[in-house]
């Protein structure tokens, strides 16, 4: 792919993540458990080593968005760690380890394929051991993680739907720049902070789209 606006070939779509949205979501964890010191960032290897050039998730993208975390979390108090996670064995086995010492959390940059089908792999685990953690999804925030920040997928979908309709009358997807998400949605789960022991701040809570009691 030559670039967003110009993608070349046969490729064009909606990207999932931006630039800045990763300093965003560490902000509202740090404001969700002010006490943090240190921050896990959990990744897939297998979506990180993929291609730079494919259009599958824009792996170069979510490359960038772990070294902004990585450049923000100093501002913020922070010491942000990678990660690698492959499986609900490894997920588990990670947060045993950062939950060894007080003051952790996390951060999903993006969902590994295994968390994907299941949330709980995460959002229990996090749970159990008194890890706030910040997730992309909403879905995990409903399987009982404690917060999400990113992209409204309702809106990406609606914005989709205008290129297959153009696709179908006869432009070319390499003539459609691919486009970075404009909606963003704050879901939090009141009951998951409570069982942390968190007070949400009520600068936070005004912030959110949706509160799961």
């Amino acid at each position: 792919m030559s670039s967003l606006a110009h993608p070349g070939g046969n490729i064009t779509g909606f990207a999932m993540s931006e630039f800045g949205l990763g300093t965003k979501q560490l902000d509202l964890l740090k404001k969700l458990a002010p006490n943090l010191e240190r921050v896990a960032i959990l990744f897939d290897p297998e979506l990180a080593r993929a291609p730079s050039k494919t259009a599958s998730g824009y792996p170069w993208l979510r490359r960038g968005v772990w070294s902004e975390i990585e450049a923000a979390a100093p501002s913020l108090a922070l010491k942000a760690l990678t990660v690698p996670v492959r499986n609900a064995e490894e997920i588990e086995r990670a947060m045993s380890a950062l939950a060894r010492e007080p003051d952790a959390g996390l951060l999903l940059v993006t969902a590994p394929a295994t968390s994907l089908i299941n949330p709980e792999e995460i959002a229990m685990p996090a749970l159990r051991h008194r890890l706030p953690a910040m997730y992309p999804f909403r879905f995990y925030v409903e399987s009982g993680g404690l917060a999400s920040y990113g992209p409204d997928d309702v809106d990406l979908a609606r914005r989709a739907a205008s290129y297959v309709d153009r696709i179908l009358r006869g432009e070319k997807p390499r003539d459609l720049p691919v486009q970075l998400p404009t909606k963003f949605e704050l879901v939090l789960n009141l009951k998951t902070a409570k069982a942390m022991g968190l007070d949400v701040p009520a600068q936070v809570l005004a912030l959110a789209d949706e509160v799961i009691e």
